[in-house]
C-alpha cells in the first residue's frame, strides 16, 4: 500500500517555479500559457503555484500578485495597481454575492417570511453587500 504525498509541497514547489518566472518577468507580467512556458508546469499546475503565492508567498515578500487582462499575472511595486486589482476583485464579489441573495435569499424569504435562518442570512449579507459596493468605487 503506498502513501499519497501530501499535496503542500507540491503547491510550494509549483508557487516557487511561478514567483522565480513572475520575477524574471518583471516589471511586465506573464499569462497562464507564457508561465506555463516558462516554469513547464501544466496549467492545472500554474494555477496551484499562483494560489500558492497569493496564499503563502506575496505575504511573506510584502509584494501582492496582480493580474490584468492585458499583462497577465505579475508583481507590481505600484499602490494604484494594488487598489485597482482588489477593487475588480471586489465587484466580482459584489455580483457572487447579489446573485446569491436575490435568486436564493429573496424568493426564499418570500415563500416562507418567517424563516428565522433566511431572515438572519438576508441582514448579514445585506450589510456585507453595501460594505462590497463601497469597497469597489
Amino acid at each position: 500500500m503506498s502513501r499519497r504525498r501530501e499535496a503542500r509541497p507540491l503547491a510550494e514547489h509549483y508557487g516557487d517555479l511561478v514567483r522565480v518566472a513572475l520575477m524574471e518577468a518583471r516589471p511586465a507580467g506573464l499569462h497562464t500559457y507564457q508561465l506555463m512556458a516558462a516554469t513547464r508546469l501544466t496549467r492545472s499546475q500554474v494555477g496551484r503555484g499562483i494560489r500558492h503565492v497569493r496564499d503563502v508567498v506575496a505575504v511573506e515578500n510584502l509584494t501582492p500578485i496582480t493580474w490584468t487582462r492585458p499583462d497577465g499575472y505579475m508583481f507590481s511595486d505600484d499602490p494604484a495597481d494594488w487598489i485597482e486589482y482588489d477593487k475588480r476583485q471586489f465587484r466580482q464579489i459584489l455580483g457572487r454575492l447579489t446573485r446569491v441573495i436575490t435568486g436564493t435569499l429573496d424568493p426564499h424569504l418570500a415563500r416562507y417570511p418567517d424563516d428565522e435562518w433566511a431572515q438572519l442570512a438576508t441582514a448579514q449579507l445585506t450589510g456585507v453587500r453595501a460594505t462590497l459596493a463601497q469597497l469597489s468605487k
